[in-house]
């Protein structure tokens, strides 16, 4: 049996990978006293004493606001740690797969915010966070251009976590459906929005690609307000109590949706934004 090494094993993605392979993989998933992805040496010494076949790294900062508050510290977990993975999976001839943002395309240079982003434009990130995902991204390329760089995107898990877990985009919608109050969106931004489960399902498909940058992630061609009104629709509820929040992103409307047709080729797929999102509601609406 295969051994996959998982960094961040106790959060959002990383739990959930570990849950789902634990059957087909002997699953290595070290904590952080363990593990301190920012110390290259004791990064090394723990990858070689494990020997992974496949690595996954999920351990980040990813909360926005606390990167910039603490861009020290974000730039060690997030660019440094993310290097010292790579480097080490290199000299243990692992697999690597980065887990990377669909936040490298906020602000690119191009203003065509029509377009889904591809994998080959140009960036300059908005954000810290964004930039230091792509920055990890090359750096992780240029030491070791085997490893898997995929850019995720949001996402959600329409089933209860666990007890103290972060919320996401279900856990905030599903307690307002048996209320009666209008439930706003932003029409000005675009982004996909996955489930989690397609994002651990298919994460085992990228154990054969070849080194590069991939877009990973549900589709999705129109804003928020518009997505969720689609989604509603298609379950089956009432559309009335939806609302356009017209302030958010305003000044700098966000376009954070990507195009698939990379990973497509490579004959994985998700569903579209709105068609996970009518799934996920028509299944809360019988079990929860």
């Amino acid at each position: 049996m295969k051994k996959l090494l998982i960094t961040g094993a106790s959060g959002f993605l990383g739990r959930r990978i570990a849950d789902f392979y634990a059957e087909t993989y002997e699953i290595a998933a070290p904590t952080h006293k363990e593990l301190d992805i920012t110390d290259p040496d004791s990064t090394a010494f723990v990858l070689k004493k494990y020997q992974p076949d496949v690595i996954i790294h999920c351990a980040a900062m990813s909360d926005v606001g606390r990167c910039e508050k603490d861009p020290e510290q974000s730039w060690k977990i997030n660019v440094a740690g993310s290097v010292n993975i790579a480097k080490a999976a290199g000299e243990i001839n692992a697999k690597c797969i980065l887990c990377s943002s669909d936040q490298v395309y906020f602000s690119r240079l191009e203003t065509d915010n029509a377009k889904a982003h591809r994998e080959e434009e140009e960036l300059r990130p908005g954000n810290l966070y964004g930039r230091e995902k792509l920055k990890a991204e090359q750096e992780c390329l240029s030491l070791n251009p085997d490893c898997i760089l995929l850019r995720l995107t949001w996402m959600y898990d329409v089933k209860p976590g666990r007890p103290g877990e972060h919320g996401d985009f279900f856990r905030t919608l599903l307690p307002k459906l048996s209320g009666a109050e209008a439930i706003p969106f932003p029409v000005y931004d675009r982004r996909g929005i996955t489930d989690v489960c397609e994002v651990v399902r298919n994460m085992g498909k990228t154990f054969e690609l070849p080194g590069g940058v991939y877009n990973f992630g549900s589709p999705n061609e129109n804003n928020v307000y518009e997505t969720v009104r689609r989604a509603f629709a298609d379950a089956g509820l009432d559309t009335g109590r939806l609302r356009k929040n017209e302030e958010a992103f305003r000044a700098n409307p966000r376009n954070l949706a990507m195009c698939q047709e990379k990973i497509n080729r490579h004959n994985i797929f998700f569903s579209d934004t709105a068609d996970g999102m009518a799934k996920n509601l028509i299944w809360a609406l019988k079990n929860l």
